[in-house]
């Protein structure tokens, strides 16, 4: 399944959406010490926060961002992470960092932090092609930066 953005003009939005928002803000800004304090002041429960925090940017936020982590569940066969590697290089996604935790039932879960500001805000399409890898068989955006 592609992952699908919109953008939807604010006054349209549920208030857990743009309460997270402004949670966010106040974190990025250290206005706000711990997402406790920040969905506090914004009269957002912490539950809400995580629900939408990896989902929701303003427009503004998300032009500047070029740091995007990924988290793929890749099964344990000699040569899937170096086709998943391949493909973030010939995508022009530079590799940040790279974690891989110990194979366990034939799988192994990987996240990598790329550098997306080549990519020219190709990420969807990124997601789709590493999604259909032989031995890739989740991948997901688990956050921004």
């Amino acid at each position: 399944m592609t992952e699908r953005y919109y953008v939807v003009r604010e006054d349209l939005l549920p208030e857990g959406i743009l309460k997270t928002e402004q949670a966010k803000e106040l974190l990025r800004r250290g206005e706000a010490g711990t997402i406790h304090e920040a969905a506090e002041r914004v009269g957002l429960s912490r539950s809400a926060y995580y629900k939408y925090k990896d989902g929701v940017y303003s427009l503004e936020q998300a032009s500047r961002e070029s740091i995007a982590t990924l988290s793929m569940d890749l099964e344990h066969r000699s040569g899937v992470l170096s086709k998943v590697l391949g493909l973030l290089a010939a995508s022009e996604g530079n590799v940040l960092t790279i974690s891989q935790s110990i194979p366990l039932q034939g799988m192994a879960n990987v996240v990598v932090s790329i550098d997306t500001s080549v990519i020219n805000g190709a990420l969807p399409e990124l997601l789709e092609k590493l999604r259909s890898l032989d031995g890739v068989k989740r991948t997901t955006v688990v956050g921004r930066s």
